[in-house]
């Protein structure tokens, strides 16, 4: 009888990941890389062990979304105040904040725990193509689409 293995966080070993945004679409970025900062492409993957890798995210005012979404997609924060909300659009949002606008997309495909903000921590993202990461040397990720 074979014995399943869980990962401990003292035997994990974490990879660093470069992802040049440049071109590509929001949604299917943010899915691949949360895939990586999860651990799910790792055959360690367990699922109440933060077994992810680091990704570091370059060109991130580069990214596009398909069809009329700039216009159309709305994103809500409350003040906590009466008639607090506060609404955007993603252009807007965008132009004010590419490296949220990014983040946000992708921190929300992760579980909304202490593990999930724990996997957040490890993405970095950056306008332009410099990032200050490079003793860490990091591999090129490549994102299908």
């Amino acid at each position: 009888m074979r014995q399943t293995t869980m990962a401990k966080k003292e035997t994990i070993e974490r990879k660093w990941y470069v992802v040049d945004a440049e071109g590509q679409t929001l949604g299917r970025l943010a899915s691949e890389v949360a895939t990586v900062l999860r651990g799910k492409h790792k055959p360690t993957y367990t699922p109440h062990v933060d077994t992810g890798d680091y990704v570091i995210i370059i060109n991130a005012e580069k990214v596009t979304m398909t069809g009329k979404k700039l216009d159309k997609v709305k994103y809500y924060r409350h003040t906590g105040y009466m008639g607090g909300l506060k609404v955007k659009t993603a252009r807007t949002f965008q132009d004010q904040d590419p490296t949220g606008f990014v983040e946000a997309a992708i921190k929300g495909m992760l579980p909304h725990n202490t593990l999930g903000r724990a996997q957040g921590m490890k993405l970095f993202v950056y306008t332009g193509n410099d990032h200050p990461h490079t003793a860490q040397q990091p591999e090129e990720l490549k994102i299908k689409g």
